[in-house]
């Protein structure tokens, strides 16, 4: 939806804000939302504007996002208001939410680039942060038969897979992940925000929870893979970080093998990415393949 086929309540709620709105941009990219825009007032105030209709996953994960920002205070932008209207005020429930307004680019990942120790620096700063009352890893990942799950709807997936070995691997995961330090969980290159005097914000915080302080530097692995690099080198770049110290080979297995159940297990279930899923998948096989 456009900011213009908002209901006139949603508005006034962002208005109240920013005075009148003069200008609305719509944000490309990210589907969670019935509404992303960038709103200016009158006075020149800005707000990104986020807003949901229907209870929902995507309501839920807008919630989180209220939570996640005002655990990493300084990290995430800040929260400038949210609030609920109900069926009786505007035909719906809706959850809509101001954010600051965080002008920037996005992160490279790529080999070489100047920003991975920008990157870094900030995924320090989230695992020194406290998690507060967000969710316990360990308690979402509770379930862990995802490769099971995976071989009961999609065979051929995972025809050259161990599926026993990757599920005892997997098992072992929760516990690993058990820690107070918040987590951002989703990572990537676009969810770094990085400013035109070098500042940086991370945005998009729909899966905080509370974990150890190595798993977020874990994921960028993941993504370090995507952007381009071998593995050794992603794994390189995160041994030489401070969060990842303790983080031994049997653990780093463990949690690429439930990582790549999990996302598979997304992928054939038609709600996410099948080339993210290989990924990591062949991210598994390759630590597998060097054990050997």
């Amino acid at each position: 939806m456009k900011w213009e086929d908002l209901p006139r309540p949603i508005q006034d709620i962002a208005e109240q804000h920013v005075g009148v709105v003069v200008e609305a941009l719509e944000v490309d990219g990210g589907s969670a939302s019935d509404v992303a825009t960038v709103v200016r007032g009158a006075g020149g105030e800005r707000a990104f504007v986020k807003a949901v209709a229907g209870i929902s996953r995507r309501m839920r994960w807008l919630r989180n996002e209220i939570a996640g920002s005002g655990a990493a205070v300084g990290v995430a932008p800040e929260v400038l208001f949210h609030a609920d209207l109900t069926a009786t005020e505007v035909g719906e429930d809706w959850l809509v939410v101001g954010f600051e307004f965080v002008p920037g680019r996005s992160a490279s990942l790529a080999p070489g680039s100047p920003d991975l120790p920008v990157v870094a620096e900030v995924v320090e700063r989230i695992a020194g942060l406290g998690a507060g009352g967000m969710r316990p890893l360990r308690d979402r990942w509770a379930p862990t038969d995802w490769w099971e799950r995976v071989a009961g709807v999609a065979p051929e997936v995972v025809a050259d897979v161990d599926v026993e070995e990757m599920s005892r691997l997997s098992a072992e995961v929760p516990a690993m992940v058990e820690g107070d330090r918040l987590l951002h969980t989703d990572l990537h290159g676009d969810q770094f925000v990085i400013g035109a005097g070098g500042d940086v914000r991370v945005v998009d915080w729909g899966f905080p929870g509370a974990g150890a302080r190595w798993v977020d530097t874990a994921f960028m692995i993941l993504r370090l893979i995507e952007a381009g690099h071998g593995p050794e080198n992603a794994e390189g770049w995160a041994r030489a970080r401070g969060t990842f110290v303790g983080v031994d080979e049997r653990v780093l297995t463990a949690w690429a093998a439930y990582v790549a159940g999990l996302w598979t297990h997304i992928a054939v279930s038609g709600q996410g990415s099948s080339r993210r899923a290989g990924l990591a998948r062949d991210y598994v096989s390759w630590r597998l393949a060097r054990r050997s």
